[in-house]
């Protein structure tokens, strides 16, 4: 007889914040001594411990990790009507920085090895728009890239490499950390994160010249005068002391939570073995994920029946199938969180004009079959990585208090889904 599970008597979060007692403490340092705006002594060593982690020479604290991407495709120099080559299989925030100076996102389709922007596509995206010089990749879910590829391809074609690492702070690739090996990089303290502020962000660079315009602009602009002096756009982008506090209490205990994070993943990983699913994967001999958000794809014939509009879903449970909306909408039941894997930008209503490409070209329109609601190319393989994920995938309950004994039943939940 199978044990009966109970509704959880308090919410199973995705992510939430984890506090260990050194924040309350740097925040009310800020309070005592008056230190409450955009200076003090908790910005100043958050920005060298960011510097001391990640290995870069510069860091610029900032109001949220949109904020370090925005001040980073400034910096790049992308003009009105400049396209930009992104990460298609991504958050927003990744991408809306190039549209607040005018430029046109054109994506790259994902690649199933890691999730992230696939380097063939990249190649390909480069023969139909060589005039591209500005490249944002994102690492999705704590997960590196495989930046070396995508790092020759832009040198190739002289691009500047900016890395969206907003995810994946403590994460390695080939022993160097993320947030090190673009040009320009954004880390992110918002308060699903790894680590976290409530909110903030961090601009990392080691161009000393770039890491002082990012901080001229993020306070205005203010030029060196006796009064307001303004001679270029600015913005109010710069991290306040107080968040700051909250920032420098959690960075000591980064790895702690990456360790919680990797063995929540190999829980689910273990825990599902006899289950047509596979967990979001990572390229095993050369990076080292911080495990920020714990992943699974259902095998394409494990699927039942799911159709998703703009805003709802619907499906119909199968024997032996199951969808993640039958997931989510039963994890719900019990109340854990999970989530949809981030929609495809090339898939928003905003951004479906805009140029997509995949790994055999213009992913619009240039497809050779339909099987299991995507596109394929001549290999039967999906054309349309990215959405074929998105169709396939969620983001499971991966707090890092949730106990070992929460974790088994949120197993034992999914593998009902199955039956």
């Amino acid at each position: 007889m199978a044990k009966k599970i109970e509704k959880f008597p308090s919410k199973i979060w995705l992510s939430s914040p984890t506090m260990h007692g050194p924040e309350i403490k740097y925040m009310t340092e800020a309070y005592q001594t008056n230190w409450m705006s955009t200076v003090g002594e908790n910005l100043n060593e958050i920005e060298r411990l960011a510097c001391e982690k990640v290995g870069c020479q510069y860091a610029v604290g900032l109001s949220s990790g949109t904020a370090a991407l925005h001040m980073a495709v400034k910096l790049a120099g992308v003009q009105p009507g400049d396209r930009v080559f992104c990460s298609d299989m991504t958050f927003g925030a990744t991408v809306n920085p190039v549209r607040y100076e005018g430029g046109e996102p054109v994506f790259i389709d994902t690649e199933y090895d890691t999730w992230n922007m696939d380097p063939i596509a990249l190649s390909k995206a480069f023969e139909l728009y060589p005039e591209v010089n500005v490249v944002v990749v994102a690492h999705l879910y704590g997960t590196p890239c495989k930046m070396n590829e995508i790092r020759e391809i832009c040198n190739q074609h002289g691009a500047v490499l900016i890395e969206d690492a907003a995810e994946s702070l403590g994460a390695t690739y080939k022993g160097i950390q993320t947030g090190k090996l673009g040009k320009y990089n954004a880390i992110s303290f918002n308060g699903n994160k790894i680590i976290t502020g409530s909110s903030g962000g961090m601009l990392l660079t080691d161009d000393e010249e770039a890491a002082q315009k990012v901080r001229k602009w993020s306070t205005q602009a203010r030029e060196n005068a006796p009064w307001y002096q303004h001679e270029e756009l600015g913005y109010n982008y710069r991290m306040s002391n107080v968040i700051a506090g909250v920032v420098r209490g959690q960075f000591p205990y980064l790895e702690e939570h990456i360790a919680q994070k990797k063995a929540i993943y190999e829980r689910y990983r273990d825990g599902f073995l006899d289950l047509p699913i596979e967990m979001n994967p990572y390229d095993v001999k050369n990076s080292e994920p911080n495990f920020w958000l714990s992943c699974m794809l259902i095998h394409p014939q494990a699927m039942c029946k799911q159709v998703r509009g703009e805003r709802e879903a619907l499906y119909i449970s199968e024997p032996g199938k199951s969808c993640p909306t039958e997931i989510l909408e039963t994890l719900a039941k019990y109340n854990a969180e999970g989530r949809p894997i981030w929609k495809p930008m090339h898939m928003q209503p905003i951004y479906r004009m805009n140029g997509f490409v995949t790994r055999e070209g213009n992913g619009r329109g240039k497809t050779n079959a339909y099987i299991n609601g995507g596109a394929v190319g001549k290999d039967n393989k999906p054309l349309d990585v990215g959405m074929d994920i998105f169709r396939r995938g969620l983001c499971l309950p991966s707090d890092n208090k949730m106990t070992p004994e929460i974790q088994d039943c949120i197993i034992e939940i999914i593998k009902r889904c199955f039956l």
